[in-house]
């Protein structure tokens, strides 16, 4: 999900939120811790889900061997596995056209339910994954974020031309993505697999810097901000997962 930056200029005067320098620059912690302590959150939220309902669905035979149990039938293997794998696109479309009428508080508990849908539409990946890479690559995916978050949030550059190139590229990697469903060619996943990794890296600092711009020229009241960090919760929530299934695909291992 992400916001048009175009009018703003990194290194301009702010023009919305008004005090003094120390003022503003409390005010701007203040809002992106608030926008990390969401998305941590959120992330806890799904990988709780994605945990439990894995240990509900897999069991170990007499021969040792792992089977699915019948919730995870139920799960992964009959039409309910469709409205799990869908259900996290409705709670975008809900986000998009509710947000500005929800209180902060409504938005913080859909984006929290919206995470924990999402965890559920992932607890496939540790059927496919072993337990420890999917670890490994957790612990890859945040170091990479943290470090393009910081960069997106102290550099003085303009990340506004780059954004133009990375949603322009996410929407090719969307169609890559619909056609291989169809192709199964591993050559094209990946080449997709190698190309997300970038789109999202360059879209995590992109998507920071224009939610200090975003604060900074909003002059938003209190609960104004507080939606907006839930706003900018879920934007570098999606960012961070994506990241993180981009590198599950090319360095996970499969059992």
């Amino acid at each position: 999900m992400a916001f048009d930056n175009s009018p703003f200029r990194v290194g301009a005067q702010p023009t919305g939120y008004t005090g003094t320098q120390v003022d503003i620059d409390q005010g701007l912690r203040t809002f992106m811790l608030g926008v990390y302590n969401n998305m941590v959150i959120g992330l806890g939220i799904s990988g709780l889900v994605a945990l439990g309902l894995n240990m509900a669905s897999i069991a170990q035979t007499a021969t040792g061997r792992v089977a699915l149990t019948p919730f995870g039938q139920l799960l992964y293997t009959s039409p309910l596995k469709w409205v799990i794998m869908l259900a996290p696109l409705a709670f975008i479309f809900i986000f998009s056209m509710r947000m500005d009428r929800m209180s902060a508080a409504s938005a913080r508990m859909t984006f929290f339910a919206f995470a924990a849908v999402m965890g559920a539409s992932m607890s496939s990946l540790l059927l496919v994954f072993t337990g420890a890479s999917v670890v490994r690559v957790f612990f890859i995916t945040a170091a990479t974020f943290g470090g393009l978050s910081l960069y997106g949030y102290t550099t003085k550059r303009s990340l506004s031309g780059m954004g133009s190139f990375l949603i322009m590229g996410l929407i090719g990697l969307i169609i890559a993505s619909v056609v291989n469903i169809f192709m199964a060619s591993s050559a094209l996943q990946f080449a997709i697999s190698v190309l997300g990794v970038l789109i999202f890296a360059g879209l995590t600092a992109y998507d920071t810097q224009k939610l200090k711009e975003m604060f900074l020229y909003s002059g938003a009241d209190a609960e104004g901000a507080a939606k907006m960090s839930v706003n900018g919760a879920l934007t570098l929530y999606l960012d961070f997962i994506n990241m993180f299934q981009m590198l599950l695909s090319l360095l996970g291992d499969r059992r």
